[in-house]
């Protein structure tokens, strides 16, 4: 079962929105009259999904949206009358990861749901996979730089160099990116 946070102007239709997510098997955490303040919402609430049902997103409501997928990331579907093709770029570039045209049909809730959260976990797990590659990256520019300070200061080839700051590493219980980012400051401190 999971919690939803239903963000819609309309009573009348959250009251439907919720009656439909029940038949699907979904608690509802909390509903919203708009995505004003979306973040700090979604930290107080933890939903594990929120559905959002607009005639068209504003701009203000991706705004919030991009803000709240920065900081507390979670599965958004927006159900909405719009379908403008420059709106759904908009709003998937905000972190929606289902949005679907026409309005919401009580039934297709429970399959809209389920490609949100496996969009979702799509995204995050190539977002984390980006991060950590550039991540290396940038040790390995790091490690670059220190060679090119050890091998200019103490006359060393590239492989010396290298086995230095890894045995520096060892010593000291650090990786070789720490151990090399502590070699250029020290460098920068004696030019």
């Amino acid at each position: 079962m999971l919690r939803v946070l239903v963000v819609d102007e309309s009573r009348q239709r959250a009251a439907g929105i919720c009656a439909g997510l029940a038949l699907a098997g979904h608690q509802v955490a909390a509903v919203l009259p708009s995505a004003w303040d979306l973040a700090a919402q979604v930290e107080k609430i933890k939903p594990d999904v929120i559905l959002i049902e607009t005639a068209s997103p504003s701009r203000d409501t991706l705004e919030h949206l991009s803000a709240m997928n920065r900081d507390a990331p979670r599965p958004v579907v927006i159900f909405a009358q719009e379908g403008e093709a420059s709106v759904i770029r908009a709003a998937m570039r905000a972190g929606v990861s289902a949005y679907v045209v026409d309005g919401l049909d009580p039934g297709r809730i429970k399959p809209v749901i389920e490609v949100a959260l496996a969009r979702f976990e799509e995204y995050q797990s190539l977002r984390r996979e980006l991060d950590d590659t550039s991540r290396k990256l940038s040790e390995r520019k790091l490690i670059e730089r220190a060679k090119g300070i050890l091998m200019r200061s103490r006359s060393l080839d590239e492989d010396e160099a290298y086995h230095a700051l890894r045995k520096l590493a060892m010593e000291r219980g650090k990786t070789v990116a720490e151990v090399s980012r502590n070699v250029i400051e020290m460098a920068q401190l004696l030019l």
